[in-house]
C-alpha cells in the first residue's frame, strides 16, 4: 500500500461527504479508514483519522483504527484459505497479508507513540499555562483587594470632607447673616448721622440768620444813636447784651451739636472695625471652604479612575489653604 498523500481538496470532500452520511463517530471513523486503504491507497493511522473527523477522544480512532486491522486481517484469511489456488500462490497472498499487517501495525504503532508525546505536550503545556493564570489571577485578587481599600478609605474621607464642607457651609451662612446684620446697622449708623448733620447745619443756619438779624438791628441801633446818642445810648447797651446773649446760646448750641456728633462718630469707627474683622472671618472661610471643595473634587476623580492627580492636588490645596492666613492677617492690620 501506498504512503503517499493524496489530494487534500479530495479527500476533505469525501469527509465532510462521509460526515454527512454517517453521523455516528465510530462509523464515520470506520468509513474514513477504508477511504483511505482501499480508495487513496493511503495506511490510515489514528493521529490521521482525527486529525481529518475531528470528532470524539482520541481513543475512538484507536479502538476503530485496531476494529478496522482485526476486520481486515479476518477477511483476507478467509479469502486466502477458501480460494482455489495453487499452494505458492496462497502462501505469496498470505506473505503480502503479513507484510501489509506489520507495516499497518508499525503504522499505528508509531502514530500511537506520536499522539502520546503530543498529548503529555499539551498536557505540560495546559499546566505551565493554568500554573501562570493561577499567578495572574492571585496578582489580580492582590490587586483588587489593595483597590478595594484604597477605595474605602476615599470614601470614608470623602464623608467626611462632605460632613466638614455641610459645617463649613453653615458656619459660612451664619457669618453672611451676622455680616448683613452689622451693614444694616452701620447703614443705620450712617443715616443717624447724616440726619444729626443735617439738624446741626439747619440750626446753625439758625443761629447764623439770627446773628445776621442782630447785627442789622445793631446797625440801625447804631445809626439811630448818632442822633440821639444819649437818648438811645441805654437802649444800644441793651441791644449788646441782647446780642452777647444769642451769641452765647449759639455756641453753647454748636458745642452741644460737637458733643453729640463726637459719639456718634466713635460709635461709627467702633461699626467699621467690627465690620473689617467680621470681612476677614468671612474671607477665612470662604479660602477654606474652597480649598475642601478642592480636595472633596480631587477625592472623587481618585476614587473613579488613574490616581495620577494625587500628588499635585495635594499642594495645590497647600498653596491655595495659605489664602485664608492671608486674608485674616490683612484684616487684622486694618484693625
Amino acid at each position: 500500500m501506498s504512503d503517499a498523500v493524496p489530494d487534500e481538496s479530495r479527500l476533505q470532500a469525501e469527509i465532510e461527504r462521509l460526515k454527512a452520511e454517517f453521523p455516528h463517530t465510530r462509523d464515520l471513523y470506520r468509513e474514513a479508514c477504508a477511504l483511505l486503504f482501499f480508495r487513496f491507497g493511503v495506511t490510515p493511522t489514528a493521529n490521521r483519522l482525527y486529525q481529518l473527523v475531528r470528532r470524539g477522544s482520541m481513543s475512538t480512532p484507536v479502538a476503530v483504527l485496531n476494529a478496522f486491522w482485526a476486520d481486515l486481517r479476518e477477511k483476507s484469511r478467509v479469502r486466502i484459505e477458501h480460494a482455489e489456488l495453487p499452494g505458492e500462490l496462497r502462501d505469496a497472498a498470505g506473505d503480502l497479508v503479513a507484510i501489509l499487517w506489520k507495516r499497518a501495525a508499525g503504522a499505528a504503532d508509531d502514530a500511537l507513540q506520536a499522539l502520546r508525546t503530543e498529548v503529555e505536550a499539551a498536557r505540560l503545556a495546559a499546566e505551565a499555562s493554568v500554573t501562570a493564570v493561577q499567578a495572574d489571577l492571585a496578582r489580580t485578587e492582590t490587586a483588587l483587594e489593595q483597590r478595594t481599600t484604597t477605595l474605602l478609605a476615599a470614601q470614608v474621607r470623602i464623608q467626611e470632607l462632605e460632613q466638614a464642607q455641610a459645617a463649613a457651609a453653615a458656619t459660612r451662612h451664619a457669618l453672611e447673616g451676622e455680616l448683613e446684620r452689622a451693614q444694616q446697622a452701620l447703614r443705620e449708623r450712617d443715616a443717624a448721622l447724616a440726619q444729626a448733620r443735617t439738624d446741626f447745619a439747619a440750626e446753625l443756619d439758625k443761629q447764623r440768620t439770627s446773628t445776621e438779624l442782630a447785627e442789622t438791628r445793631l446797625q440801625a441801633a447804631e445809626k439811630r444813636a448818632l442822633l440821639e446818642i444819649e437818648r438811645e445810648r441805654a437802649a444800644a447797651t441793651r441791644l449788646q447784651r441782647e446780642l452777647e446773649g444769642v451769641q452765647q446760646r449759639a455756641s453753647r448750641d454748636g458745642e452741644r451739636a460737637q458733643a453729640e456728633i463726637h459719639p456718634l462718630q466713635a460709635q461709627l469707627g467702633d461699626l467699621r472695625h467690627s465690620a473689617g474683622m467680621l470681612e476677614g472671618r468671612f474671607e477665612a472661610m470662604r479660602a477654606s471652604h474652597e480649598a475642601q471643595a478642592q480636595e472633596l473634587e480631587f477625592l472623587r476623580q481618585k476614587a473613579s479612575g488613574p490616581g495620577s492627580a494625587a500628588r499635585r492636588a495635594p499642594r495645590r490645596a497647600g498653596r491655595q489653604s495659605a489664602g485664608p492666613v492671608k486674608a485674616v492677617r490683612k484684616s487684622g492690620a486694618k484693625t
